[in-house]
């Protein structure tokens, strides 16, 4: 029986496809052979494929050897090159209080990166749209690329997204603000949208302390904990993409919420406030609600004593969290993320001397260096595995139009 021939063969191109531009991307001029020998198909398939993506502004062909004048035996290699300029993506993490868009070519670099704050906090779903697309405007304008050559817009959202993109329906405030379809009708963009801590796991990996890894936690530890998670160097998402939610830390003993670090130092931080010796009552000109996790960090670094008994409660909070979901998944390393990265970096030690009274597998431990873009960088990674899975279907703005379109 024939019966699913066609769709099994045009399935098996479109993977050998999307090998094919994973090992072009950033290796400059290649020939058919050393794509053989980076993607494991044959020359007939590796040939046919080249034709293809040329046919399809992926890649040029460049001249032979011999006809640029270098003397070569035998055949000349047909040598082929990725045109990294043939067409952008965006990634765009939606926060709380403010956006922030990157715009990327094909080869993953960053071509321009604009963040834009909301007027105030949790503002509503119509004047967020009208945010984002100035922010998408702008951040294009930047990077000198026009709207027609985006392939594909990635997402980063506070919520669990399902594998097909849809925010868990629980989350009332994204039914109200239905990103895809908003972007989607207004700019005429793929729109895909993902979790943003699973969107800080990608970029972690991609370009973070992570590359390499393929057991792996991010966690998100600002104001909230969130956590993205890869096993086996695959993004898990559950049921319905709620895999790596922390909820349950409600119920887990000397945790009891998903508060994140930020949140924490700055309230115990205010708490020793009250003592007359400390120095965090001159960071905030005596006032508790000014005082910030940044200046409890800097008052603990100074060797302030109020300061670093708050932090050792950070720390002993986040060996619970960490221990508890290192027990569930027993990942090889747990990155700390976002804004409170860099300073959460002074809690590594007391976490990991206290990690193993709280899981028998303990893990390595890091803070990220990619900041508070990493959602966004993730985005972008995510936008170009897309692209990469759907190379034979989508084709760079160099064309006017699709080769097969009458």
């Amino acid at each position: 029986m024939q019966t699913g021939t066609a769709p099994s063969t045009q399935l098996v191109r479109r993977v050998n496809a999307s090998a094919m531009l994973k090992a072009m991307r950033g290796a400059g001029v290649v020939t058919g052979t050393e794509l053989m020998a980076a993607t494991g198909l044959s020359r007939a398939t590796v040939i046919s494929i080249c034709d293809e993506l040329v046919r399809l502004g992926w890649l040029q062909e460049l001249e032979n050897q011999r006809g640029a004048g270098d003397y070569v035996k035998g055949r000349p290699a047909r040598r082929f090159i990725f045109d990294d300029s043939a067409a952008s993506v965006i990634g765009i993490d939606i926060g709380a209080t403010k956006i922030t868009a990157i715009v990327a070519d094909m080869a993953g670099a960053s071509l321009s990166k604009v963040t834009m704050p909301f007027r105030t906090y949790n503002v509503p779903a119509d004047e967020r749209a009208d945010v984002l697309d100035r922010i998408a405007a702008d951040a294009l304008h930047k990077a000198g690329v026009s709207a027609d050559s985006v392939l594909a817009v990635s997402v980063g959202v506070a919520a669990p997204v399902s594998r097909d993109g849809e925010v868990l329906t629980a989350q009332e405030f994204w039914k109200s603000f239905d990103v895809r379809r908003i972007v989607s009708e207004r700019h005429g963009w793929q729109v895909l949208l993902e979790n943003d801590a699973n969107l800080a796991a990608l970029a972690e990996r991609w370009q973070g302390t992570a590359q390499g890894v393929d057991n792996l936690v991010v966690m998100l530890a600002g104001d909230r904990l969130g956590s993205g998670i890869l096993e086996s160097g695959r993004l898990l998402h559950g049921q319905v993409g709620a895999f790596g939610e922390l909820g349950y830390l409600d119920h887990v003993d000397g945790v009891g919420d998903t508060f994140g670090i930020a949140h924490y130092a700055a309230l115990w931080g205010r708490e020793a406030v009250q003592d007359p010796a400390s120095a965090l009552r001159l960071l905030c000109d005596g006032d508790p609600e000014a005082l910030t996790a940044e200046m409890v960090f800097t008052a603990a670094a100074d060797g302030d004593a109020a300061a670093r008994k708050a932090l050792d409660r950070v720390a002993h909070r986040m060996a619970r969290v960490i221990g508890s979901i290192s027990t569930l998944v027993n990942p090889e390393l747990v990155v700390i993320a976002g804004g409170v990265a860099a300073s959460a970096h002074a809690l590594l030690a007391d976490i990991g001397k206290e990690l193993p009274d709280f899981t028998f597998t303990p893990p390595r431990l890091a803070t990220s260096v990619l900041g508070d873009g990493i959602v966004s960088l993730g985005a972008i990674r995510h936008a170009l595995d897309y692209v990469e899975e759907h190379a034979l279907d989508l084709y760079p703005a160099s064309l006017p139009k699709h080769p097969d379109a009458g």
